[in-house]
């Protein structure tokens, strides 16, 4: 059935609507970075063990948000918003009771799959709602999305130390209760789609996560006894999804228009490692800041204003960089920032002062505004127009495994002690990923080469 329009007389009320709920996600996904270690002593766990909220939180998100948009298709935008929201306050509800860790797990799990319907039935809405302005709807969107995932540490810094750390999770009712109680009266009815459950491809879904969790128990096994079997685990189910995904006519991933397109699979995996090499820093130092430094939850919080609000300062000036000269200046640029700050990071000992530390962590931040819009200009400018809904989706993806592989890479470094020597290791690592991001940015087409590819098809 076709979507039926309404007319929008105040298209700001349904954006604001919207963002209260979709700003859920991030926010969740950067609060814990504060939070890991009153869970670590709540819960006795090792680092290794608590980077397993890290992990649970993108994988599930990576798996649902897929799912959770084409539910959308089927059962109305309006009515899988509500229910995104319902299941994110049902989690949010259940986590500070959790028992035992793997409860808690669950309730991460949960919160994360009701936090990726937000976004996609959102979208719809907004696609179908709004038609002047559009544009503008949809950036607004996105300073919730991104101001939210800056300012997420601070805010559970702040929380923990006066509630501790299931504030994190109560936080959330004001959002998801205004959100709610607007959506309910302002958010268009839409028509159903026809109910096609063979749409979702939940084995090409499930060997997917078989495939990242037998990555990360394998990386996670290499300081003591190495799980090779673990590694089997995921070579095995790693094909398998290939070649099942090959012959599916709606993919989870699409990886013959991977194959046919080597430049896109290539932004992906820069996107992959530029996520990685961050989010080490976004979560390696709260944890580095309270458990070595014994800065308080608080502080730690406001510390990392210098990681995420130098990165949200330099956007505007990556963003007119990018409409002059295209966004392959901006990514060696940001990629060069990238290295320096890392480069600069093993010079910390400690001696060093707060200010330097708050320098190397501005500089991090920095790389991050450049990279973040220039890699989405990228993919956009490479793909087809009617391509770029799948190609948003498989870019967030490649965000969420970035996140994956950081939390293993943390969990495999700071899993039996934590100094500043553990911290030059992740640094030293993430140099060599580094080098990397910065090869990618050189080989990526130009805009007037790739003017003249697109004119010759």
């Amino acid at each position: 059935m076709m979507a039926s329009r309404k007319k929008i007389h105040k298209p700001w009320v349904l954006v604001v609507t919207i963002g209260l709920g979709t700003l859920l996600n991030p926010l969740n996904s950067s609060m814990i970075s504060v939070a890991l270690t009153r869970m670590q002593q709540e819960f006795e766990l090792t680092f290794a063990d608590a980077s397993w909220l890290i992990s649970v939180f993108y994988l599930a998100s990576a798996a649902g948000q897929p799912v959770m948009g084409k539910l959308s298709d089927m059962f109305g935008p309006k009515r899988m918003f509500l229910a995104g929201l319902i299941t994110v306050a049902a989690a949010s509800m259940l986590a500070p009771l959790s028992p035992n860790f793997p409860f808690l797990l669950g309730c991460r799990a949960l919160q994360a799959i009701g936090s990726s319907t937000l976004f996609p039935s959102g979208m719809s809405i907004v696609r179908t709602s709004i038609t002047k302005g559009q544009a503008k709807a949809l950036a607004t969107l996105s300073i919730f999305a991104s101001t939210s995932a800056a300012f997420g540490p601070s805010i559970g810094g702040l929380l923990i130390d006066s509630w501790d750390w299931p504030s994190i999770f109560i936080v959330n009712f004001p959002f998801i209760i205004v959100s709610f109680f607007m959506a309910i009266f302002i958010l268009p009815e839409k028509g159903e789609g026809k109910f096609e459950l063979k749409r979702i491809d939940f084995f090409g879904i499930t060997l997917f996560i078989i495939a990242v969790i037998g990555l990360i128990l394998f990386l996670l096994s290499l300081d003591s006894q190495i799980h090779w079997w673990a590694l089997l685990v995921f070579l095995v189910s790693s094909v398998s999804f290939y070649f099942y995904e090959k012959n599916q006519g709606e993919p989870f991933i699409d990886v013959r228009g991977l194959k046919r397109n080597p430049n896109v699979t290539l932004i992906y995996v820069q996107f992959i490692t530029i996520n990685l090499v961050y989010y080490c820093y976004f979560f390696g130092f709260p944890t580095y800041l309270q458990q070595v430094k014994k800065y308080s939850p608080g502080d730690t919080g406001l510390i990392m204003l210098a990681l995420a609000g130098f990165g949200v300062i330099v956007s505007p000036f990556a963003g007119r960089l990018i409409d002059r000269h295209g966004p392959k200046p901006a990514l060696i640029t940001g990629s060069v920032i990238l290295f320096t700050g890392t480069a600069l990071l093993l010079t910390l000992n400690e001696t060093s002062s707060l200010l330097w530390l708050l320098v190397i962590m501005a500089v991090l931040g920095m790389s991050n505004g450049f990279s973040n819009i220039s890699m989405q200009t990228a993919l956009y400018e490479h793909v087809k127009p009617e391509d770029t809904g799948s190609a948003s989706g498989l870019f967030q993806t490649s965000r969420y495994l970035g996140s994956i592989l950081s939390s293993s890479l943390l969990g495999l470094a700071f899993n039996r002690h934590l100094d500043i020597h553990h911290l030059h290791n992740v640094a030293m690592i993430c140099l060599a990923f580094c080098l990397l991001v910065f090869l990618l940015s050189i080989r990526l087409p130009g805009r007037n080469k790739l003017r003249g590819a697109w004119m010759k098809l």
